[in-house]
């Protein structure tokens, strides 16, 4: 009597899309292992939201409940006008707002994730790939731990910088530059701060935001437009430093604040913020998904949903494929129009947001007083479901 093999899956990222795939793929019968180069989970970062369809995929999952009760306390968004002033208001209940139900920490996320699929993948941290060769029936690969293996599939779950990536894809994919650069940090909280997302938008193109978390402490950043040419995100930690503390010079409001505790947060990331433009996910045996084959910045407020919807669409077709390279090209198929549409930003972004003069800044904030007034939201919600927003998004999801 014959012994059906499961398919033997490596996943490169231990972050968002790796875990959610890893889930997926060990819950229809394959042999998953997750390798991530940390020595641990990453649990840093910023405040993300899970909307859209992926909310569907984490009810799915059975953790929208877990998600919920990480919650990260914030009510709402608030505009900080030149003067300390708050200019527009946005509670997370409006119908404009950048607040959602299920807003949590990258950290606390990753920790769900990893928790509700460790039990059936084996994860392997503190190593990375660093060779892979492919044969017709399966992929040979080296990892910097000195070991070989070979997989039967590989997949890139690796984060807008992707090592694996390159290793797959040579220079094809690529970067699309916004101008924009960003960094997170998390500073202590003080009795002055309150559980709004604070948006201060400073004169020379600079944007100063705190938001509140559930550890008692505040996560703040600090963006602004640069010619990428005199900025380079590769500089060592130092020089990330003096170049945002400058930036920070004179910028008003907690600008003062954010600049002292730059060098005393430990959790200090700071990189460019542009789009991945790949023209294929796939090549063979090896495919890559979430920010590695598909980031659509920050700014999109998606980047989260992209990685749990396309890891959820790709396990899916892989399961219901007999050929990896069918469920590789149904994959694709499915998921392509949304990416493109969710990679669509409003005209004028980021410059619109990132006004050069005290003007432009006293327009910008003037502007977002009268959206956010009670008139103007209630002719919006006139126009807006009630019902959860994974209904209105442009990606049907298949049951698998």
């Amino acid at each position: 009597m014959s012994t059906v093999v499961a398919k033997k899956v490596l996943i490169s990222g231990a972050s968002i899309a790796g875990p959610t795939l890893a889930f997926w793929l060990a819950k229809y019968g394959f042999a998953v292992t997750v390798v991530e180069r940390a020595p641990a989970l990453r649990l840093g970062g910023q405040n993300i939201d899970v909307n859209g369809p992926a909310r569907k995929v984490v009810r799915k999952m059975g953790v929208e409940a877990a998600i919920l009760a990480q919650n990260t306390t914030e009510v709402g968004l608030q505009i900080i006008g030149q003067n300390g002033e708050v200019a527009g208001e946005f509670p997370k209940e409006a119908s404009l707002t950048g607040t959602r139900e299920l807003e949590i920490l990258r950290g606390d996320l990753v920790r769900i994730l990893y928790d509700c699929s460790k039990e059936h993948v084996d994860y392997r941290f503190g190593d990375s790939i660093t060779d892979l060769e492919r044969h017709p029936d399966e992929v040979s690969v080296t990892f910097a731990s000195g070991i070989t293996e070979t997989f039967h599939l590989v997949i890139a779950a690796d984060g807008v910088r992707s090592k694996t990536r390159q290793l797959m894809f040579g220079d094809e994919p690529q970067f699309k530059s916004l101008g924009l650069y960003i960094a997170y940090m998390t500073i202590p909280r003080l009795s002055t701060d309150n559980d709004w997302w604070r948006w201060y938008t400073a004169v020379d193109r600079r944007v100063l935001m705190l938001r509140p978390d559930n550890k008692g402490t505040i996560r703040a950043s600090v963006a602004f437009l640069e010619d990428s040419s005199e900025t380079d995100q590769k500089r060592q930690p130092d020089e990330q430093k003096s170049l945002l503390k400058a930036k920070l010079a004179g910028a008003g409001w907690e600008a003062d604040r954010i600049r002292q505790a730059i060098d005393e947060t430990d959790d200090l990331y700071f990189d460019e913020v542009g789009q991945i433009k790949a023209p294929r996910w796939s090549d063979g045996r090896v495919a890559m998904i979430g920010d590695a084959a598909y980031c659509p910045t920050p700014i999109s407020g998606k980047g989260t949903t992209l990685a749990i919807v396309g890891a959820y669409v790709l396990a899916g077709e892989l399961s219901r494929h007999e050929r990896h390279g069918d469920a590789f090209a149904a994959y694709e198929k499915l998921m392509r129009p949304y990416v493109d549409e969710v990679q669509k930003l409003p005209p004028g972004t980021p410059k619109l947001v990132y006004p050069e003069t005290k003007f432009g800044v006293s327009v910008l904030n003037t502007v977002a007083g009268i959206v956010a007034s009670k008139s103007v939201q209630k002719v919006v919600g006139l126009f807006s479901s009630d019902d959860a927003d994974e209904e209105k998004e442009g990606i049907d999801l298949p049951n698998y």
